[in-house]
């Protein structure tokens, strides 16, 4: 009976051990499969015994070391890499969007340059007609002191612009300052067709100082 009982228990602990061996085994080939531990070598004779051909694996270098964080590693490296490459064609882009501004730029610069020139050429058509203004104002006060002889002798030598402006700027003078206008006292004075072809011209006619 006691020998019959430690057979069993022998029997027993063969079970085990080969269970244990098989568990073994198992977990071997799932921790090299997950990269967890490096087998293959190990294994490749039980793939062989088996007809299939064993899982291979570039070799490593001695230091190198196969683990999870190893391959954690290789992914967050391959995340940066694909990073620089957003980066790399935002900067594309920005330079691009860069060079349309600059092109904006230069154009808005070409237009206030324009606008510039058109307002200088303005104000000196301007100051130049303001000072001509001034001129002929200067011309008709003097002729308007002079006796009239005198004054329709220098408006007959001028030709029709310069003598109508004169003219104009006289009227304009005395409704200014409320006194007695000279115009129509040289118009007597002056040769008929002169005078008509002077009064025609200063009716349809618009006046070089505007």
């Amino acid at each position: 009976m006691a020998k019959y009982g430690k057979a069993q228990i022998a029997g027993r602990v063969v079970v085990l051990i080969i269970l244990i061996a098989v568990m073994a085994g198992g977990g071997i080939v799932w921790f090299d499969y997950l990269n967890v531990i490096d087998a293959k070598t190990v294994l490749a004779p039980l793939y062989r015994l088996i007809g299939r051909e064993g899982r291979t694996q570039s070799a490593a270098a001695p230091d190198e070391v196969l683990s999870l964080d190893a391959e954690r590693l290789a992914i967050r490296l391959e995340a940066l890499e694909l990073q620089f490459l957003e980066l790399d064609k935002q900067g594309e882009d920005m330079q691009s969007r860069r060079g349309e501004i600059e092109q904006m730029a230069q154009e808005l610069e070409e237009r206030q340059k324009a606008l510039d020139e058109r307002e200088n050429s303005i104000n000196a058509e301007a100051e130049q007609a303001d000072t001509k203004a001034r001129n002929v104002e200067t011309i008709a006060r003097y002729l308007t002191g002079m006796p009239p002889a005198s004054a329709v002798g220098i408006i007959n030598s001028y030709d029709d612009q310069q003598a109508i402006d004169v003219l104009r700027m006289t009227e304009d003078i005395a409704r200014r300052e409320g006194t007695t206008s000279l115009v129509s006292v040289w118009f007597q004075q002056m040769p008929p067709a002169r005078a008509a072809e002077l009064q025609r011209k200063m009716v349809g006619s618009p006046s070089s100082l505007d």
